[in-house]
């Protein structure tokens, strides 16, 4: 009876964290560095693209390959990253991908050619597609179940935060100093992040495990194909192009032969079964819609106030501040307070419909919108955002075992990253179509025998019949036209945010979530 107590005693002494405070702190302060140093780079660079295009000499279609690579390599590996830690061990696999990432960061900004720098952005993909999952696992080791909300908030900081103040950051550097400088900029927080990682997580041993390369080759097809169709497709034409023809080909195929072997197959180098508990399911399919309507609207912003409204560089990062403070202070909130007071699938539908009122809000505005009337929407997304990710997050893990945390985070960590790109390609192709089609409409109704075209050139001394103002009344169509295609697309983020609403029903209520505020 004695050696039974002891050994559960022990088990329970492993399961739980370490009762001393520095410890998990230091391991906090890690993992928000890992996370700001993978998620950072993912949207830092779309501002800088246009020096990075000049300096290389590249066309448009050429240098859309510079984030691209980047993504496709991390979704391609991001699956891997439970079986990866099992055979190599944690510890192991996520130095690796910190001294890898960084160096890689590192060749990306002394590149010398197009080439070259996509090259070594595939290295920073591969590297950067553990560290997420990695990061996230990690927490939750430290942290008791009861606790994850707080765990979760500090690591939003780092996943959430830092895209949406990515732009603000890469517009500073590129302007005062160097696009060069968004890679070196990783190196500081690579760097501590490395030092404490190697100094506070403890050790653990690989295990001799069978790769599946059959498994392996399919998912790789399937992952790489499905994120070049999302990010080429429209510079491409789509169905126009060969090479998205065979591409969605190669995806669907791959896909229909992975998951029919691999449901069953216990060595399947990803374990379907964990799909099996409702809240992990549905969780992923919730934060992939939330992906796409939050970052999607991330991602097009920019756009739309600097080619639209001719917003500076500078001005366009700005507007990302407040957001990015709110939502620091939402993910805080909803860490240390709200997910022990109130059922997280409440929190989540409140945070989806404040993501989907700021997509509405922005879809109002006009031609002459202000720049706080452009920075409110934001706040009231960062509100939902704050809400959206560390009770979701909480909710989807809430029944994972702790051997199945790595696996799980990196599925996760998938689904959120298809969402976004799903997103960001929805919006090109919406958009581009929509000005063309909205272009057409309004110039319908420019006729001689308009008197409202009249009324429109009077006061610019010019008349419909003259080159000057024909040129006037296409410039005019042409930004109105982008303005109800913006309108239209900001809208339809907003409603898919609102369609993720139900699958919450389809939850269970967390069990590990604790009623007071004892634990916050």
């Amino acid at each position: 009876m004695t050696v039974l107590a002891d050994a559960t005693e022990k088990q329970n002494l492993e399961a739980k964290p370490s009762t001393d405070q520095r410890v998990p702190v230091l391991i906090v302060v890690a993992v928000m560095m890992t996370a700001v140093l993978e998620v950072l780079d993912t949207t830092i660079v779309n501002v800088a693209l246009p020096y990075m295009k000049a300096a290389f000499g590249a066309t448009t279609d050429q240098a859309t390959w510079i984030p691209t690579s980047y993504i496709i390599a991390a979704l391609v590996m991001m699956p891997l990253t439970g079986f990866l830690s099992r055979r190599f061990g944690r510890k192991r696999l996520i130095l690796t991908a910190i001294i890898g990432f960084s160096v890689s960061s590192a060749l990306c900004g002394i590149s010398w050619s197009l080439g070259s720098m996509v090259f070594f952005r595939v290295s920073q993909g591969v590297f950067g597609a553990f560290l997420i999952p990695l990061a996230q696992s990690i927490l939750f080791d430290s942290f008791p179940k009861e606790k994850r909300g707080q765990a979760m908030a500090m690591f939003g900081l780092g996943v959430v935060v830092a895209p949406v103040v990515g732009p603000t950051i890469g517009a500073l550097m590129t302007e005062y100093y160097s696009w060069r400088m968004i890679f070196f900029i990783n190196l500081p927080f690579a760097i501590t992040a490395l030092l404490l990682m190697t100094g506070e997580l403890p050790s653990d041993e690989p295990k001799d495990i069978r790769i599946d390369w059959t498994g392996l080759i399919l998912m790789a097809l399937a992952a790489g194909t499905l994120q070049f169709v999302l990010d080429q497709g429209e510079t491409l034409s789509w169905l126009s192009s060969h090479a998205i023809q065979v591409a969605i080909a190669v995806c669907a195929l791959s896909s229909l032969f992975f998951i029919a072997r691999g449901i069953g197959y216990r060595a399947n180098i990803i374990d379907f079964s964990l799909f099996s508990d409702r809240n992990f399911a549905f969780g992923c399919l919730v934060i992939a819609g939330f992906s796409a309507a939050m970052f999607g609207s991330v991602a097009i912003l920019p756009l739309f106030v600097q080619d639209l409204l001719g917003y500076p560089v500078i001005d366009a990062g700005l507007l990302f501040i407040p957001r990015g403070l709110m939502a620091g202070f939402m993910m805080v909130l909803a860490g240390r307070v709200l997910v022990h007071r109130f059922d997280a699938r409440i929190l989540v539908a409140i945070g989806l419909v404040m993501t989907a009122s700021g997509n509405f809000m922005t879809g109002s505005l006009n031609l002459n919108a202000s720049f706080w009337q452009l920075a409110w929407p934001g706040v009231v997304q960062a509100v939902g955002m704050g809400l959206v990710f560390v009770p979701m997050t909480t909710l989807a893990f809430d029944r994972i075992s702790q051997d199945r945390q790595d696996e799980a985070s990196g599925l996760y960590n998938v689904f959120r990253q298809l969402g976004s790109s799903v997103g960001i390609a929805l919006i090109g192709v919406f958009v581009v179509r929509g000005v063309a089609l909205d272009t057409t409409v309004l110039r319908s109704h420019i006729t001689l025998y308009n008197p409202e075209v009249y009324t429109y050139l009077s006061p610019l001394g010019v008349s419909p019949e003259s080159l000057k103002g024909a040129a006037i009344l296409g410039v005019e169509t042409t930004r109105q036209a982008t303005m109800l295609s913006f309108a239209r697309v900001f809208d339809m983020l907003g409603y898919l945010a609102l369609a993720m609403i139900p699958l919450l029903l389809l939850t269970k209520k967390p069990i590990h979530a604790q009623t007071g505020s004892e634990n916050s």
